[in-house]
């Protein structure tokens, strides 16, 4: 059994989706082992008590991000997390934290990396006058919103869009994309070549 690790910050919306496909068998040989939040008020945190998933608040006041994420790793250790997802988590991870988990930290990010890292990625993307944008499932590594990529899903730019019918139409293909990436990473199927993440079988047969 594959043991994830959730970090959220709010209302949760990946972690119920993530959730939702493990219930429905879409990801089988997984489960959710432990909810992580910075936040005591994280809805996220109500709604996994209420799934009967054990769920800790972390807070971050007083302490700085190394002393922070240690009790992150402490607690993620206790749980036997095989792979950590961030969903939702509004703070960057340190190092440290990199370090104890390489290659085993996922993030989504609602646009198409590289474009519009940060934070307000919506907000860039109208600002810009895009036509298409998207989500990105993406491994985790020092660097802000960087990681060897997973997969991604498009979403057009409407010309009535703002920035909360754009961010609507894209949470709803993050729902999506996070449990298929989930599913990409557990299978053994895929690979890391540079920053192309390939399927062994189509890395073979392009050697």
């Amino acid at each position: 059994m594959v043991k994830l690790g959730i970090l959220l910050s709010g209302r949760g919306s990946n972690f119920l989706a993530i959730a939702e496909a493990i219930r429905e068998g879409g990801l089988p040989g997984v489960e959710i082992a432990v909810v992580l939040s910075n936040r005591a008020a994280a809805p996220g945190l109500e709604a996994a008590r209420a799934l009967g998933i054990p769920s800790f608040a972390i807070p971050a006041a007083g302490l700085t991000p190394e002393e922070r994420d240690q009790l992150f790793i402490a607690r993620l250790r206790e749980f036997g997390v095989d792979l950590v997802c961030l969903a939702g988590y509004m703070r960057l991870v340190s190092p440290g934290f990199v370090a104890a988990f390489p290659d085993r930290i996922l993030n989504v990010h609602p646009s198409l990396l590289p474009a519009f890292p940060g934070l307000n990625a919506q907000g860039q993307a109208l600002e810009f006058g895009v036509k298409v944008t998207g989500c990105t499932v993406h491994f985790v590594d020092e660097h802000l919103d960087h990681g060897v990529i997973v997969l991604q899903r498009t979403v057009p730019v409407e010309d009535g869009d703002t920035e909360e019918t754009l961010s609507a139409r894209v949470l709803v293909q993050e729902h999506q994309a996070y449990a298929e990436a989930i599913g990409r990473v557990v299978s053994g199927e895929y690979q890391a070549v540079g920053r192309r993440y390939l399927k062994v079988s189509d890395r073979h047969a392009k050697q």
